[in-house]
């Protein structure tokens, strides 16, 4: 699993995270990484999501430069 620490403190908008994790707890997808949990511990937030090899999609796309239709390829799936 991965787990993704949100620091509500810092959010000015909590609200925006609350639906996000509405939508995502009721949506499996096989191509998408997965929701399983969340727990409130001190003032932060963890997500548990089924983990991805290679890291998060932000940081391949720093990475790796992809021609127009990859990306459209990517996007579809």
């Amino acid at each position: 699993v991965a787990i993704k620490q949100v620091s509500l403190g810092k959010q000015p908008q909590k609200e925006l995270i609350v639906n996000e994790l509405l939508v995502v707890r009721n949506n499996k997808h096989p191509n998408i990484v997965n929701y399983l949990d969340s727990y409130l511990v001190g003032d932060k937030l963890w997500i548990i999501m089924e983990y991805m090899d290679g890291g998060s999609l932000s940081s391949v796309i720093k990475e790796v430069h992809m021609a127009e239709g990859e990306m459209a390829a990517i996007c579809r799936e």
